[in-house]
């Protein structure tokens, strides 16, 4: 008896996807410290936000926790790459830990800025998503009431400041695109004096990925990111799908897709967040391949060469 043919399935797959500079950067500085110091190695809140990769990282010797409290005397400590708040590397060398800080340079960029303005008496106007750890460790960077956080155009309605004349603004790194520039242009309209920082604070994977998903969306049925649902920038490419008026999910893994999101669908938009391996893109695929006559096409908007050095200490274990 001869089996049913699969139906046709097209698969545009979004071109940059998946794992940044950052997240190679801070993986590899968890993968070296285990090389190097020997298990187990501490890692303070996922190294980033993905469960495969956190629980990859465990298997080969790595210890997560959320406190430095957690962390017993003696042994090696890694940051995460959202960045900390300044009282936490002080408690480490504090407690005389060894510790290694995989804060991704982009949000380390943004410390820096948060310093330098609020040493130059200005206040700083900070937009982002309340709770985040990205947010929690650029606070930390700054005495306490020397930033407001804004996450919405409502917040700058709302927002009335002591002095209007001191305002600058900086961004968590992992934002919407078109959703920041609309909190800015709010900004700005209300306080035309506000500073904006020097480079733009999104970073330049946030910013690709939201535009290769821009670029495929129009031409798919529905769109599925892989991600975790506590990853900013995976949950803002949802986001710009759902925008552009197509269906999208975000799963973690392939066993995670429900098949009835694909009923109907002739062409299927698939990126991945900038903490999720392209292991996981393709694990997606071969599941596709079982039930779907399956093509490939990759749209590929801008390539990226950024790599970024590795902490001193490690760069000779490499």
């Amino acid at each position: 008896m001869a089996s049913t043919p699969k139906r046709a399935l097209e698969l545009l797959i979004a071109a940059p996807r998946g794992f940044c500079a950052g997240v190679d950067r801070a993986i590899r500085i968890v993968e070296l410290a285990i090389e190097k110091y020997g298990a187990p190695v501490y890692v303070r809140h996922e190294i980033v936000h993905n469960k495969f990769v956190v629980d990859t990282l465990r298997a080969k010797g790595a210890i997560f926790v959320e406190e430095l409290d957690e962390v017993p005397d003696g042994v090696p400590v890694v940051f995460s790459a959202h960045g900390v708040p300044k009282a936490v590397p002080a408690k480490a060398a504090e407690r005389g830990l060894s510790y290694l800080d995989a804060t991704c340079p982009l949000v380390s960029k943004v410390h820096r800025q948060a310093e330098r303005l609020v040493a130059s008496g200005r206040h700083i106007v900070f937009i982002g998503h309340a709770g985040h750890p990205e947010v929690i460790g650029t606070f930390g960077q700054v005495p306490e009431g020397s930033m407001t956080l804004i996450e919405t155009v409502a917040d700058v309605a709302k927002f009335e400041p002591r002095d209007p004349n001191i305002l600058s603004f900086l961004t968590q790194t992992t934002l919407s695109v078109d959703d920041t520039a609309e909190v800015v242009a709010a900004l700005q309209a209300k306080y035309p004096a506000i500073q904006a920082p020097r480079g733009e604070d999104i970073c330049y994977a946030t910013s690709n990925r939201q535009a290769a998903i821009k670029a495929i969306a129009g031409a798919c049925d529905a769109v599925l990111v892989i991600g975790a649902p506590n990853s900013s920038n995976s949950l803002r490419l949802v986001e710009v799908a759902e925008r552009q008026g197509i269906p999208a999910q975000l799963i973690q893994r392939a066993s995670e897709l429900h098949w009835g999101f694909l009923d109907g669908v002739k062409t299927l938009g698939i990126t991945a967040g900038a903490s999720a391996p392209e292991q996981l893109v393709r694990e997606l695929i071969d599941r596709l391949a079982e039930r779907f006559d399956v093509t490939e096409r990759e749209v590929e908007t801008t390539q990226e060469t950024i790599a970024f050095k590795l902490p001193r200490g490690l760069e000779a274990a490499a």
